[in-house]
This record gives C-alpha cells, sequence and structure tokens, in this order.
C-alpha cells in the first residue's frame, strides 16, 4: 500500500492484538511506525518489546503516557513523579523521542483550575531536564474539555504551550490531536506557534463522530466517518514545519470488537484515502 510512509498506527486503536500480532501486521502492511502504551509494554516485557520492534525495522513514534501531575497531597505528587521518570526510561529503551502526557484532572473535592496547572508545570520543571539526558522530549496533549474534570485540566494548545514555553523546547512541547482540538477556531494560530518554537513534538488522528456513546472516552471515530478534515489539519501542521511521523489513535468498542488485523488494514487504507 502506498501513501504510509510517515503513517504510524497507535497500539491503542488495535489492542486487541497481542505485541508480536501488532509488529507482524505492521510488516505484512508495510506501516513504518507504532505508537506503544506503556501497560501492554510491561505486560509483555520492556526489554523483549524493545528488541521485538527493533529487530522489525519499526519506528516506536511515542509511548503513552505519562502525566497525572495535578495531586495536591505530597506523597501523591512524589509516586507521579517517579513514574514520570520510570515512563521517560521505558521511553528512551524503547527508542522513541516522545512521551506522550495527559497532565490530570481536578484532585477530588477541588475546583481550582490555576491551582492544578500550576502544578503541572511545577512537575515539568522536574521532569523536563530528567527527560533531556535521556533523549526524551515530553508532549503536552490538551484534551477536550468534556475531559477537563477528571483527566486533563489542559484543554487547547494554547494553555499547552503557555506551559510548554516555560521550559526548552527541547524538554517540552505538545501533542495535536484532531479529536480533541478540531472545533477550536484558535487551533491554526496555536499549531503556527508552536510549529515556530519548535514545540510540535506529535501528530495524532481521530475523527469525530455523533452521537458519543456513554462515558465518552471511547468515542474515537474512524478516519473519514466523522466531522473532522484530515487533510485540512495535515496542512496546518506541514505548514507549520512539522514533517514527523502521524498516528492514528482510535479508543472504539466497536472496533476492539472485531478482528484487529482487519481493522489494522482499514485504518491504514483510511489514513491514505482521508490524510494522505
Amino acid at each position: 500500500m502506498t501513501g504510509l510512509a510517515r503513517f504510524s498506527i497507535n497500539q491503542m486503536t488495535v489492542k486487541q492484538l497481542s505485541m508480536p500480532e501488532l509488529v507482524e501486521s505492521c510488516l505484512e502492511l508495510r506501516i513504518p511506525g507504532v505508537g506503544l502504551w506503556r501497560e501492554p509494554v510491561q505486560s509483555y516485557g520492556l526489554d523483549a518489546t524493545a528488541k521485538l520492534v527493533r529487530d522489525a525495522g519499526l519506528a516506536v513514534t511515542t509511548l503513552c503516557r505519562g502525566g497525572f501531575f495535578t495531586a495536591i497531597d505530597p506523597q501523591e505528587r512524589a509516586r507521579a513523579l517517579d513514574d514520570n521518570r520510570a515512563a521517560v526510561d521505558e521511553a528512551a529503551t524503547l527508542g522513541t523521542d516522545t512521551l506522550v502526557l495527559v497532565s490530570g484532572g481536578l484532585p477530588a473535592g477541588s475546583k481550582d483550575l490555576h491551582g492544578a496547572r500550576e502544578r503541572i508545570a511545577d512537575a515539568l520543571g522536574e521532569l523536563g531536564p530528567y527527560a533531556a539526558e535521556r533523549g526524551v522530549r515530553l508532549a503536552i496533549e490538551p484534551l477536550h474539555p468534556m475531559y477537563a474534570a477528571d483527566r486533563c485540566v489542559v484543554s487547547t494548545l494554547a494553555q499547552a504551550l503557555d506551559l510548554a514555553e516555560r521550559f526548552p523546547a527541547d524538554q517540552v512541547g505538545v501533542t495535536v490531536d484532531t479529536y480533541h482540538i478540531w472545533w477550536d477556531d484558535t487551533a491554526p494560530a496555536q499549531i503556527a506557534r508552536a510549529g515556530a518554537g519548535g514545540r510540535i513534538h506529535t501528530f495524532q488522528l481521530a475523527d469525530w463522530t455523533t452521537p458519543l456513546p456513554e462515558g465518552v472516552l471511547n468515542g474515537r471515530g474512524q478516519i473519514g466517518d466523522g466531522s473532522i478534515d484530515m487533510r485540512e489539519w495535515r496542512g496546518y501542521v506541514e505548514a507549520a514545519g512539522y514533517s514527523g511521523p502521524i498516528e492514528v489513535e482510535l479508543f472504539n468498542d466497536g472496533l476492539w470488537g472485531r478482528d484487529g488485523r482487519e481493522v489494522l488494514a482499514e485504518t491504514a487504507a483510511r489514513f491514505v484515502e482521508h490524510a494522505g
């Protein structure tokens, strides 16, 4: 299949595939990159995963996920920082230069968005140098505002960049994910801002389909099934200077209930059709 030179499949899209099945399927379809998640990597084994993808010649485009920095309790914060240092080490072992961060929601009983965001900045200040020493960049991912309370108080690219720009670009940048920002008419200008500063660390695609499922989280639509013009958004990031991998990351119960190899082949074809 042509048009896949920059395509990367995020592991969550086909989470029903085992690690060896994922790698084998990527090789069969000539998919050059994978975005991995920490839990299945740990289940298969960090060193075993690193060897598997390395021997297959696959690029690990990102590792998901670090973050969850908003706790107020000092012990909880210390545990979060320790876990993120471990995530950085795992990313380095896997050979990826990008750790995606989901920053965390409001702590229980808190309504202080500003305070939560400042605690994220404090954590980035500690983790950024640690990651840079290991050749890993931190990529803050803004999530759609519907996740602000429980998952991520960083809801826009502007907010993500306001945090990232406190630190060197080789330490902290952003994740541009169509699913989370397509609604924001300021996002194209923020993509240009991110590109000018060298802070677009990864670019991810997922479509917005309605009605959203109960629980919302697993509502990412297959490319071409929803409301987002993928080529338009690819144009924005490329105009901003981004020329790296393009991941497709889908959380979708319907896709997870199908044969994973079939879903992977379909996703690759949709990428070529709608974003290639």
